[in-house]
């Protein structure tokens, strides 16, 4: 049966007036590996945000045989601002006194950023010295805390795991990966999720070509919430939601998770009014109360909505706790956020706000109990099952929105 064509009213229509939930029309269309995307399209199915690259010369340090090339040259994407009090923050230098100070001090941690480049070289090495001693979690490796990823864009267009970092020490210089598939090719690096960075330079055989690629200019999708979005507890920085679904989309997004301070602040609003966004997704309701939820959800989306009239919000429900079959408690509590974020979400929409969607939490990280790693965090498992759930609802409000 042919689709309609999605259209804001279409997308409306499928959350139904009284509904709790968006859902694109069409299936997940992904490439198997090594499957080549075709012309026009990303490797989600969306309308390509593949610009041509803007590509610089930069000059290494020739040092044991490496070529170090320093990123902060030609840049990361994940930054909303440019004012930053060190290079790798996430906030802005003022936000220092408009933020809580928990807020504050997660947004050293460099969640979110990335930065690329061309090569051709066959060996890749990484340098780069750490904030914190503190490397690693009970919940959560070394490799995903204080780590760096590398992927590498195929010959069919698809980003792929290359290698990454394994810090045992807050100053990281290590050989990633050897004997990679001669030519040039585009890499992704990945910065860490709960640590922030100091410096940080890329290595390569001194004799390959190397370009720096400056961040795209396309609107990012910006994700605010909790320390889920932070990317608690991924395996690694290319497994947090927002990378996950920076590469299903190939678009620049802005990682704004914060965690267990992911609780809809006004603070952050303003913030958030001052990046223009693809789209805003809010996801805070895991660090809180009904009774905050129905306090604060208004007034953030007013905010935004005011700021940015066209831009898309989407408002996201709770994972589900994998005990919640067992325990009363863990029930009451999604129930209680669930039901003030809905009822907010139609005062808002009978009030008139517009472009505003909605996404149910209940499979978040799927309906098996299996996709979190202590109860509430998503493992790896976990975040691809978030990023399936939310890839249905924004596919089609990224199309509208480009």
């Amino acid at each position: 049966m042919k689709q309609p064509p999605i259209t804001r009213r279409r997308l409306f229509q499928l959350a139904g007036v009284g509904g709790a939930t968006l859902v694109a029309p069409a299936a997940l269309n992904r490439p198997a590996y090594g499957q080549a995307v075709s012309p026009g399209a990303t490797q989600a199915g969306t309308a390509s945000s593949q610009s041509t690259l803007t590509k610089i010369d930069v000059t290494p340090i020739i040092e044991g045989g490496v070529a170090w090339y320093d990123v902060a040259q030609w840049g990361v994407e994940g930054k909303g601002w440019q004012d930053t009090e060190r290079f790798y923050d996430r906030l802005p230098a003022r936000a220092k006194s408009t933020v809580r100070s928990a807020v504050w001090n997660l947004s050293r941690d460099s969640a979110g950023m990335l930065t690329r480049f061309e090569t051709d070289s066959t060996v890749f090495y990484a340098r780069y010295r750490l904030n914190s001693s503190s490397l690693d979690m009970f919940h959560m490796p070394a490799t995903g805390v204080s780590g760096l990823d590398i992927y590498g864009r195929t010959s069919s267009g698809v980003d792929r795991w290359l290698a990454g970092a394994k810090p045992a020490t807050q100053l990281v210089e290590q050989r990633l990966v050897a004997g990679v598939d001669p030519g040039r090719r585009l890499y992704t690096a990945y910065l860490p999720l709960y640590n922030g960075v100091d410096s940080l330079q890329i290595g390569v055989d001194p004799g390959a070509s190397f370009q720096g690629v400056q961040p795209r200019t396309e609107r990012p999708a910006v994700f605010y919430g909790t320390s889920i979005m932070q990317g608690g507890v991924s395996s690694r920085p290319g497994m947090s939601i927002t990378a996950i679904l920076g590469r299903r989309f190939d678009c620049p997004t802005i990682n704004l998770g914060f965690s267990g301070n992911g609780t809809m602040d006004l603070p952050v609003g303003e913030l958030l009014t001052e990046v223009d966004a693809s789209v805003y997704v809010i996801d805070c309701l895991p660090n809180m109360t009904p009774a905050m939820v129905e306090e604060r959800t208004e007034p953030l989306v007013r905010l935004l909505r005011e700021a940015r009239p066209d831009t898309p919000i989407l408002l996201v429900e709770d994972r589900t706790y994998a005990n919640a079959a067992f325990v009363e408690l863990s029930r009451q509590r999604h129930a209680g956020n669930r039901a003030a974020l809905h009822a907010a979400y139609m005062n808002l929409r009978t009030s008139g706000v517009k472009h505003l969607f909605y996404l149910k939490g209940d499979n978040l990280v799927g309906d098996d109990g299996e996709g979190e790693v202590d109860g509430s965090h998503p493992s790896d498992l976990g975040m691809v099952r978030y990023c399936d759930a939310y890839e249905q609802v924004l596919r089609p409000i990224l199309a509208i929105a480009s």
